[in-house]
Formats: C-alpha cells, sequence, structure tokens
C-alpha cells in the first residue's frame, strides 16, 4: 500500500471519527504521493523545486500517473505548486480506485446534505493495516493526518521525518491552512450576503 493509499482508507473512517474536508485530503493525498516519489528515488528535492528521477517501481497506477505527471513538468514545479495541481479532485479518484478494487463499499447518498455518511469498508484487513501504520508512529502518515485533523495530534512536524519531508510535510499544513481560510471568507462572505437580503 502506498502512503496516499492509507490515508485514503483512513479517512473512510477517521480515527478521531470527524469528517476528513474532501479539499484537505486532496492536498495531503498529493503530498502523500510526493513523499512515496521521494523515498523511490523517483523525484528529488532541490530545495523545495521537484526535479523528476528514475521511473518508480510501484505497481500503483495513481502513483505510476503522478510520476508521470511530474515529468511532463520537468522545469521544477514547487512542491506548493504541486498539491494545488495534482490535489484537484484528488480525494474523489482515490476512493474511487478503492471502491473499484473492493476495498470500501461505496458511500451511500444521505438525504440530509450535511451529513456525510460512512459505509464500513468491504475489507477491513486493508483499513486494519493502515491503523496499524497509524498507531506505530509512522511519522509521514501521522503528519498527513493531523494536518487534515484526522488524528488529535499537533500538526507539527513529527519526529522521524527525514529534511525532504519535512518541507514537504510542512508545505502540506500550509497548504491545508490556506485553504481552511478561504473557506472561513466564503462562508463569512456568504452570511453577509444572506443577511443583506433579509434587511
Amino acid at each position: 500500500m502506498t502512503t496516499a493509499r492509507d490515508l485514503s482508507l483512513l479517512a473512510t473512517d477517521p480515527p478521531t471519527g470527524s469528517v476528513v474536508e474532501r479539499g484537505d485530503l486532496s492536498l495531503a493525498l498529493a503530498g502523500a504521493e510526493v513523499v512515496d516519489l521521494l523515498d523511490s528515488a523517483a523525484v528529488t528535492l532541490d530545495d523545495d523545486r521537484l526535479v523528476p528521477g528514475q521511473p518508480p517501481s510501484s505497481a500503483d497506477p495513481l502513483l505510476l500517473e503522478a510520476a508521470s505527471e511530474l515529468a511532463r513538468h520537468a522545469s521544477g514545479g514547487t512542491v506548493e505548486d504541486w498539491l494545488w495541481r495534482r490535489g484537484r479532485d484528488l480525494a474523489a479518484r482515490y476512493r474511487a480506485a478503492l471502491e473499484s478494487e473492493g476495498l470500501v463499499a461505496p458511500e451511500r447518498a444521505s438525504r440530509n446534505p450535511l451529513r456525510r455518511t460512512r459505509p464500513a469498508p468491504k475489507d477491513p484487513s486493508a483499513l486494519h493495516r493502515a491503523t496499524e501504520r497509524l498507531a506505530s508512529g509512522d511519522p509521514v502518515l501521522t503528519g498527513l493526518a493531523a494536518s487534515v485533523g484526522m488524528t488529535r495530534q499537533p500538526a507539527d512536524t513529527p519526529a522521524g521525518l527525514t529534511d525532504v519531508q519535512g518541507t514537504v510535510l510542512g508545505t502540506v499544513h500550509q497548504a491545508v491552512t490556506e485553504l481552511a481560510g478561504e473557506r472561513q471568507r466564503r462562508s463569512i462572505e456568504s452570511a453577509a450576503f444572506d443577511n443583506i437580503w433579509r434587511g
């Protein structure tokens, strides 16, 4: 399992029971892909710029797609650029991949638009392995899970990360914080607009 798949599985049943925002998860998944590609030397970091390396050895189709996309943008985009570009709708794509492989049950539609249902996984062993990895204190998975509110641990850089992993996780945390600020700004603007119409 890749880090992104483990994170996506954990998001189907977060340890804290909280609902994970799709946009936040998408950014974290893009960061998880970068970490896995760094670990396999498919990409390296030059300061905060991504430099394509050797083809990854993974058979995971989404990770291979990520490596291919990085190779196409060989001009050396930053980690932040990658998160926003690759992260678009990435949570939904990982969810669809897990569903197609029978690792999680399809999401059920809810009549209440504010309530999101979390169906039980079809293959609990995959979720169990991801949960064990998180419980073991894996610094990358722990940091990514914390950055999207999946755990109650602080989202600060956990101990045990390499410098490049720390750079990626720090950038993920910054992007998630920026997205949360944007959501809050839109919510305030929407509330102000509603108040104008109510008179």
